[in-house]
């Protein structure tokens, strides 16, 4: 065999590093001498050295911890928030053409955003209507990576860190919270027993003779329950009735 000569060998070498293989999630953005040509993948595609350039994009969604904050509410509590946002490239082209880094700018306007959302708020709003903050914050946050071809698709507030006397005076409006509720509950009961002890009386009033049925009754449980001697007084209409009878 002959020896292989230098351009021959030169050609093959720049031919096998110009072939790229894209996985199916990713895109790559291609330029000849500086000027956009295509996007292309999945698959192989090929890119001369010293003509051409390229950039690889993945489709996939990324999930981006958007690091602890330090937010003033609105009613002047001091607090730390984190949060998570998940988000993908819909436009290859965009995300390379329109912003540096696309990664990294949507990672600082996640924070500054994040910020500006919370301090507009209350502690209270901020606690107890987390699902329509992480909306807001989605919207506002895909309103603007739109145009860098980035689409948000969640942003979830993960912890909110309050100060230990925040968290002391929360653990005591809860407490007091809990003490109303049972006193209510309680209160009702008597209200409802009132009633129902009420309508027995006004039956039993209409009827003597369960009234001293009910008497009896009540004797006989007495002994039933107590080991003792239990003096009970006869009512005067007990008697009167076996009188009667008599």
């Amino acid at each position: 065999m002959g020896i292989v000569s230098m351009p021959v060998l030169i050609i093959i070498v720049v031919a096998f590093m110009s072939i790229k293989i894209l996985t199916e999630y990713e895109r790559m953005v291609v330029f000849i001498l500086g000027r956009l040509w295509k996007v292309s993948g999945p698959g192989p595609i090929i890119v001369v050295p010293g003509v051409m350039s390229a950039q690889r994009i993945s489709l996939r969604t990324v999930v981006l911890d958007v690091p602890p904050q330090d937010v003033i509410t609105k009613d002047n509590i001091s607090i730390k928030v984190n949060a998570v946002l998940y988000f993908r490239v819909i436009d290859p082209e965009k995300a390379v053409i329109q912003v540096e880094n696309y990664m990294y700018a949507t990672s600082q306007l996640a924070q500054t955003t994040l910020r500006s959302v919370l301090g507009k708020l209350e502690m209270d709003d901020l606690l107890m209507n987390r699902e329509k903050i992480n909306s807001e914050l989605q919207q506002i946050l895909d309103a603007h990576t739109e145009p860098w071809g980035v689409k948000i698709s969640a942003v979830e507030v993960k912890n909110v860190d309050l100060p230990e006397e925040m968290q002391r005076a929360i653990a005591k409006q809860a407490e007091a919270e809990r003490e109303r509720r049972a006193k209510i509950i309680h209160a009702e009961g008597e209200l409802q027993a009132s009633e129902k002890l009420g309508q027995a009386a006004e039956v039993l009033s209409r009827n003597p003779a369960s009234l001293q049925l009910r008497y009896l009754q009540t004797l006989a449980e007495i002994a039933v329950d107590k080991n003792s001697t239990t003096i009970f007084p006869l009512p005067m209409d007990l008697i009167t009735a076996f009188m009667k009878k008599n």
